[in-house]
């Protein structure tokens, strides 16, 4: 099964491993994903004009090989569906 955006991942290493989220960006010609609220990092931006400086707090890519998919059959939607 492709992973595409959207789709809910489990990550299977690192510090947020066993944790489940939403893939929010694919970088495909590097392998790797965002997950939305995992793997945060602190970035220093500089102010400019435009923008205003600080620290912001971001999340960072994973590499695919470290999320698998949460399969969600066809099963499990109804018996959720009937409750």
């Amino acid at each position: 099964m492709i992973i595409k955006k959207g789709n809910k991942v489990k990550i299977l290493t690192g510090k947020d491993k066993n944790k489940e989220g939403e893939i929010i960006e694919i970088d495909r010609s590097k392998h790797r994903a965002k997950v939305k609220g995992f793997n945060i990092i602190k970035k220093h931006i500089k102010t400019t004009k435009e923008k205003k400086g600080g620290i912001i707090e971001k999340e960072n890519f994973l590499d695919l090989s470290n999320l698998t998919i949460i399969a969600e059959t066809k099963k499990t939607k109804k018996i959720e569906s009937k409750k």
